[in-house]
């Protein structure tokens, strides 16, 4: 079991309950290892470390997990902010959903374009890069390279929202020496529900009939979150607790907390995000709207109020690689498209300069 040293002053009942209920997962010790190697390193050469949360997380059903409810997301807004921290100085621990986009080969993904399309055979029978492709990934392979070389990107998966939970709390435990110069950006969708490990049926949930009584188990034991009732399926979620108050007080009180809203309501975006920044006492809350979230993203702060960090109308790209400029629906003609992670980030280490100048 990995040790877990624990926050200064007496822990909330909600993450008490939930850490003392829920198993720590099987790579815990392998996550907090590479992660204590990683984060001593740089602290000791004064680099910026961000923690760059990715990815959706799912709630499993069963203890052998055949059914699970998933959250929306491929991760296209954390890969892209890590590349962006990374060149602007920052190391980057990515704790990302597993399978979910990666930074650097999210540029070549099955997602967005099959890595074969970039290939061709040469006479002689080589596999090499397409001459149309070679610019483009030598610029990619070149910032990769960069980032293996400074030992500056470490990759951590998860999949289930109870091992995002006890990897977070791991790694803000390990980030805290770090002081003002940790930052967390917490850009992964977030299980709101999930079932309590006691309420875990073992084996697959039946869906006939005939085969129900399988579902059952020890009279006494605590009623399933999940179970059949008759021919539907009677799923009980519990919420998931709210940490990220915890983060700020606890767990990381002198890093920079960033953390995103996501909404559907336009009329609502601002003032869900403003009651966000006032109920966890972050830094920034950067709010998007589900159909504009690509080119557009509302920063609310404390320090500098409500501002929209927008790519002009004529540079939004429509996907996070075009196999050729050309086909960018007459991007050869018009400037490169702009990444609205590539604005988001310098605007958040700008934040991050003043907040560690002040501290």
């Amino acid at each position: 079991m990995a040790s877990q040293e624990q926050p200064n002053g007496a822990a909330p009942t909600s993450e008490t309950d939930y850490f003392a209920g829920n198993p720590e997962p099987a790579s815990l010790d392998q996550t907090t290892s590479l992660a204590r190697d990683f984060i001593n390193y740089h602290a000791a050469n004064k680099r910026r470390v961000a923690l760059v949360t990715s990815g959706g997380t799912t709630v499993p059903l069963e203890n052998q997990t055949v059914r699970f409810i998933d959250n929306f997301s491929a991760g296209t807004r954390g890969a892209t902010s890590a590349e962006y921290f990374l060149e602007s100085d920052y190391a980057v621990i990515f704790l990302h959903r597993q399978f979910s986009l990666l930074p650097y080969s999210r540029h070549y993904s099955h997602s967005t374009n099959c890595f074969l399309d970039f290939m061709t055979t040469s006479p002689s029978g080589e596999v090499v890069v397409d001459a149309s492709y070679q610019a483009q990934m030598s610029a990619v392979l070149q910032r990769y390279e960069k980032a293996k070389r400074e030992n500056a990107l470490l990759l951590l998966p998860f999949t289930t929202v109870n091992e995002y939970l006890w990897d977070l709390r791991a790694l803000a435990t390990l980030m805290r020496p770090l002081g003002a110069d940790g930052l967390f950006y917490l850009a992964a969708a977030v299980s709101d529900f999930f079932v309590p490990a006691q309420r875990m049926v073992e084996h697959k949930i039946q869906s006939s009939e005939d085969f129900t009584h399988a579902n059952g188990g020890d009279p006494g034991a605590a009623k399933p979150a999940a179970q059949m009732d008759g021919k539907s399926l009677v799923i009980d979620l519990d919420p998931v607790p709210k940490f990220l108050k915890t983060l700020v007080d606890a767990w990381a009180p002198r890093s920079m907390i960033v953390s995103f809203k996501l909404e559907t309501d336009p009329a609502l975006l601002a003032e869900k995000a403003h009651y966000a920044l006032k109920k966890y006492a972050h830094h920034l809350v950067i709010g998007n709207l589900l159909n504009t979230r690509k080119y557009e993203v509302l920063f609310v702060s404390a320090a500098g109020g409500e501002k929209w960090i927008r790519v002009p109308a004529g540079r939004r790209a429509k996907s996070v690689t075009s196999p050729r400029p050309e086909d960018q629906d007459g991007a050869s003609s018009r400037e490169t498209p702009v990444e609205i992670e590539s604005l988001i980030v310098p605007e958040v280490a700008k934040m991050h300069s003043e907040l560690i100048a002040k501290s």
